[in-house]
């Protein structure tokens, strides 16, 4: 959450942030903690004396986990990556108004989405098929919230591959890259002109450029068939508790 414009002291949080990015390796079994998580940061805007938001960086990233599966059996990677951060932004889109801005992590690990394990009828083996539906996901409702009227700019960004988070050492064992690229790229995306116009679009920090994204997230049936998945679960949730 950014309410002004301090780049310095945003990049430092955002260098601690893709340090520190949740795994959960050796937890699992979520709660759906994060939802509710969500939920509370966006009363925000009923319980702060601020009436503009800035910039919305939703940075959180699940990839491994010993059981994926939460209470509400939802795959915790969809919960974290995907879920949470749709719920949040729809709680804070009175405070960023047209004016605002939103920047999603997705990455380069771009898998087509499967809607029943989105909405957990079916259960994914694999952690990186999971990781990579959850995050293409994101980045499909991204394009699709980018596209209403009176929207913030809303960006996907791949920060980079391999970058040396906590979460890339923990699943592949490998050291990574300096985080210090993504966290500048983030900055830019909040605060830079460059972006102030490419809300709907997917910058790829690999290759330094604005490009396409996975096909399916230039499909308005297939992105439309992923939001209504992600409200189902969040309105079955709310009925539940």
């Amino acid at each position: 959450l950014c309410w002004r414009s301090d780049r310095r002291q945003l990049r430092r949080e955002l260098i601690r942030l893709c340090d520190t990015t949740a795994t959960a390796g050796s937890r699992g079994g979520g709660d759906g903690s994060h939802l509710q998580a969500s939920q509370r940061l966006g009363a925000v805007r009923e319980s702060q004396k601020h009436t503009k938001l800035d910039v919305l960086i939703n940075n959180a990233g699940v990839y491994s986990v010993s059981n994926p599966m939460t209470q509400d059996s939802l795959d915790i990677r969809f919960v974290v990556n995907a879920i949470a951060p749709y719920l949040l932004t729809q709680q804070l889109l009175p405070l960023l108004g047209a004016s605002g801005r939103v920047i999603n992590v997705s990455s380069a690990a771009q898998s087509p989405v499967d809607p029943d394990a989105l909405a957990g009828r079916t259960q994914l083996s694999e952690d990186f098929t999971a990781y990579g539906q959850s995050k293409l996901a994101l980045t499909m409702w991204s394009r699709v919230l980018a596209l209403k009227a009176d929207s913030p700019v809303i960006v996907a960004v791949n920060p980079g591959s391999m970058l040396g988070s906590k979460m890339v050492k923990q699943a592949f064992g490998v050291a990574g890259g300096d985080i210090r690229i993504g966290a500048e790229i983030l900055t830019r995306a909040a605060l830079s002109d460059e972006f102030a116009t490419a809300s709907g679009q997917y910058f790829d920090n690999d290759s330094g450029q604005f490009t396409s994204p996975h096909a399916d997230a230039l499909n308005p049936q297939k992105s439309a068939v992923i939001v209504h998945e992600i409200e189902a679960v969040l309105a079955a949730i709310s009925q539940s508790r």
